[in-house]
């Protein structure tokens, strides 16, 4: 990402109705398929703020990977220096079976090879372990808000699955969240494509709405993505694994 998005998003993740509902059902998700434990070790992939890991140091040990300087320097004002981790290039520098937890949150859609990424989780998670995984959903989607993050892709539930073989992964859990928004979603951004905003100006994904809007819309996204029943499209993607 752009080095502003970085600061566009440390203003607004701890309180904006998506950003913190996200934390809150990935945290749901991994204590309904594997409590964590003090020695335990969690690795957040693409941390960026690193508000997430700093959330999970309560129940682990947490590691933060990025590639991007300005996440970086995010992170080591947050984390030890021992618990951060510059990528360079595309193996994450840990050893085969090293850590019981990996989150990536909207992490694969910025990377050119997105299954040579889970294969990276693959290796270094025990065998267990369990990955956490959100992505952007539906092509239909695709905006400049995708450009300007610099979004290779969005994804379907059967690609995303694909990256996930039977004979390494267990599937516990694959469906679309933030659903109820999804026609407004369509709406808006089938909007700004016909009619472009100033690209000086907030975008909608940035604003956070009044307090009683925030609140029922985290509410909402939170409790639809603990269901099990199947949506047939989403804002986004969740999928929780354990590896084989």
């Amino acid at each position: 990402m752009n080095d502003d998005e970085y600061d566009n998003l440390a203003r607004v993740e701890r309180t904006h109705w998506y950003y913190s509902g996200k934390r809150q059902f990935v945290r749901r998700w991994i204590e309904r398929v594997r409590p964590p434990v003090r020695s335990d070790t969690l690795l957040d992939c693409g941390a960026g703020t690193g508000l997430f890991a700093e959330e999970m140091q309560a129940s682990c040990r947490v590691l933060v990977v990025d590639d991007h300087e300005a996440a970086l320097r995010m992170l080591r004002r947050r984390f030890a220096s021992d618990q951060v981790i510059a990528l360079a290039g595309d193996s994450i520098p840990l050893p085969d079976h090293s850590v019981e937890f990996v989150t990536a949150l909207d992490v694969l859609e910025h990377t050119p090879d997105d299954a040579a990424v889970v294969r990276g989780f693959h290796r270094i998670l025990r065998p267990g372990g369990v990955a956490v995984i959100t992505v952007p959903a539906s092509m239909a989607l695709r905006s400049d808000w995708d450009e300007v993050l610099h979004h290779y892709r969005r994804y379907d539930r059967p690609g995303l699955r694909a990256l996930f073989p039977d004979d390494q992964w267990e599937m516990r859990h694959l469906n679309y969240t933030n659903v109820a928004v999804y026609p407004i979603v369509w709406l808006v951004r089938r909007w700004r494509r016909w009619f472009p905003a100033d690209p000086r100006a907030v975008r909608a994904e940035d604003k956070e709405p009044p307090r009683w809007l925030n609140f029922l819309l985290r509410y909402v996204m939170v409790k639809m993505a603990g269901w099990r029943l199947p949506f047939p499209c989403g804002v986004s993607l969740l999928a929780v694994v354990v590896r084989r």
